[in-house]
């Protein structure tokens, strides 16, 4: 008779009790594997003007229909804040779940609109890895993000980077991860 494995992406924590795993200590940062991050998104009027009122970008661009109506997209434009913000929750999850920091983005590219209605996807290449010199226990992991559309048009692109515990140090158990 074959003993039960636990489900995939979980840990047991107990008999027949399973918690599910967020983000990855630096050991299990693997360089050249790509994430497909799930569910995607879909954008929604709210999630724009919301977002663009929370970051005091009032461009009537992006919040008022009869200004964009007569410009170049014929309708606002999701702002990029919303975008990235979307696009950078669905990767913070699997990648840098468990980061002590944010350290950087860099290269940060739209070179495609998005506009209410439009949904999300996202793929995360971890790009690198290094130990920390300064903090014995943590390292550095580095990664470039994708965000498209349905259509699989690029959206968005960036580059993280992100300081994330070794398994030594990581206080998943004393925190009830």
């Amino acid at each position: 008779m074959q003993e039960q494995q636990h489900p995939v992406g979980y840990r047991q924590v107990g008999e027949n009790r399973f918690r599910e795993v967020v983000g990855f200590c630096y050991e299990d940062l693997i360089v050249g594997a790509v994430i497909e991050h799930r569910p995607g998104r879909t954008v929604t009027e709210m999630d724009n003007v919301l977002m663009s009122m929370l970051s005091m970008n009032a461009a009537p661009l992006h919040i008022d229909t009869a200004y964009s109506e007569k410009g170049m997209w014929g309708r606002p434009l999701v702002s990029s804040l919303v975008t990235l913000s979307i696009v950078a929750g669905m990767a913070a999850r699997s990648t840098s779940g468990r980061a002590l920091a944010n350290l950087g983005w860099e290269n940060i590219r739209l070179p495609a609109p998005v506009f209410v209605g439009d949904t999300l996807y996202a793929e995360s290449e971890i790009t690198g890895k290094r130990l920390s010199k300064s903090r014995p226990g943590d390292g550095i992991a580095h990664c470039r993000t994708v965000g498209k559309n349905a259509a699989g048009e690029v959206v968005l692109s960036f580059e993280r980077s992100f300081l994330v515990a070794t398994r030594d140090n990581d206080g998943a158990d004393a925190s009830g991860y």
